[in-house]
């Protein structure tokens, strides 16, 4: 029972939570994808009709699972109030909740070694969770002025003007924070704004239309194109959160000196994939916008390349650590001792059976550095992590130079033998 009160148990609530907040967010994103979709795929009634009489904008019909659905909007409301209505907004606040409880586990309880990079910011603990929260509550407020402002009337320009403030909150971020914890935050705060949205605009404005109609009087539309902007918002805001989720995995774009720059390129992206599906669910084929965005990802590809093996090299004699010796280099391509004694110093106080690192009770993706064997069989991961991204050591807390990367580099080229 001990085990489960120490990182043990703290690596099973991250799992279990971690798992709660991929299946709330496939319901979440589910349900707002399918109304978007319906909004753009419904088309009105024949005018005189009975249900053009009754009300009805748009209707579809489609079949599922065996059956066939006939999905109807009303313009405002119906005449009267279905004894049996169903509301979408458990999805969504238990997603951020999932979501804010994962940024405890993996970040706020270990912010010395997940948020803190001293090559960034000197932060304390404290500090650092200080701006990961502020982060968060600061974006909405900014968001929440903006779309009451006179802006919200023109929503390119407010598109526009979110995005240049979306990669000005990464910039800041990642000249703060380490880059894995600047990119957490950048989607940690969108997905505040997307449950902000459902939380003070879009559910209120629902419960004003049904409160109207429980006193029998007229529905104010006004609420209803209000919830209708917002929600369309957080359509257009899902990709972008979805990459960041997953974005830990990938250092080439966290690690980049440019990091702020290749995340607002990419979420840009998504967007534009997300604009040609949007207008293709309304009957308008723009191809334009998915080849932008496969353009602009390419691009991204290019741009953030490994510099080669030389370039390398280069950067390393140029900085101010000493030099690998001869004798090492020459070693290091033919036996792995060298190489053992940088891993077994810089690496496997995590990447080892039985991790010495706080907040670790199982070396990080399974990958184990013990010994010789462990370290060939990761040698192209050690490369890429350790020479081409320079993001490992995590914040680089056990302080590995730019010697003994060379090291490693010199080691794998000569085939990490």
């Amino acid at each position: 029972m001990e085990a489960l009160f120490g990182s043990y148990g703290v690596e099973w609530l991250n799992l279990l939570v971690r798992w709660l907040h991929l299946i709330t967010g496939i319901a979440w994103i589910g349900a707002s994808f399918y109304f978007v979709w319906l909004d753009n795929s419904i088309r009105p009634p024949k005018p005189g009709s009975p249900l053009a009489k009754a009300g009805v904008s748009g209707e579809l019909w489609a079949v599922h699972g065996g059956g066939f659905y006939n999905p109807q909007k009303y313009l405002v409301a119906p005449a009267e109030l279905p004894s049996d209505l169903h509301w979408f907004k458990w999805e969504a606040y238990a997603t951020w909740l999932s979501g804010f409880a994962m940024l405890f586990i993996v970040y706020y309880f270990n912010a010395s070694a997940m948020m803190i990079d001293k090559n960034v910011a000197d932060l304390s603990s404290l500090q650092a969770v200080a701006v990961g929260l502020g982060t968060l509550a600061g974006g909405w407020i900014v968001y929440d002025l903006l779309c009451k402002s006179p802006l919200g009337e023109k929503p390119a320009v407010l598109g526009s003007v979110l995005f240049v403030l979306i990669v000005a909150a990464a910039y800041v971020l990642t000249h703060t924070l380490s880059g894995r914890a600047a990119y957490i935050h950048v989607g940690a705060m969108i997905g505040t704004m997307m449950v902000g949205n459902v939380l003070f605009v879009i559910i209120p404005g629902q419960r004003k239309l049904v409160e109207a109609m429980e006193k029998g009087q007229s529905p104010d539309p006004v609420y209803g194109k209000r919830a209708k902007v917002r929600s369309v918002h957080n359509n257009y805001f899902t990709l972008p959160v979805l990459l960041i989720m997953i974005s830990n995995h990938y250092a080439m774009t966290y690690s980049h000196s440019y990091s702020w720059l290749i995340l607002g390129a990419i979420m840009a992206a998504g967007v534009l994939i997300r604009h040609f599906f949007n207008l293709r669910h309304a009957g308008r084929v723009s191809l334009g916008f998915p080849v932008a965005g496969v353009i602009l990802l390419v691009a991204v590809a290019i741009a953030i390349a490994p510099a080669p093996r030389k370039a390398i090299a280069a950067q390393a004699a140029d900085s101010h650590a000493a030099a690998p010796s001869a004798a090492d280099i020459a070693r290091s391509g033919h036996d792995i001792t060298a190489v053992q004694q940088v891993v077994t110093a810089r690496c496997a106080s995590c990447h080892s059976a039985t991790p010495t690192q706080a907040g670790f009770a199982s070396p990080p993706g399974g990958v184990m550095l013990d010994t010789p064997d462990q370290i060939k069989q990761h040698a192209a991961k050690i490369y890429q992590r350790a020479v081409q991204n320079k993001d490992m050591p995590l914040a680089n807390m056990t302080q590995m130079t730019d010697a003994e990367r060379q090291l490693l580099g010199t080691w794998f080229e000569s085939g990490a033998n």
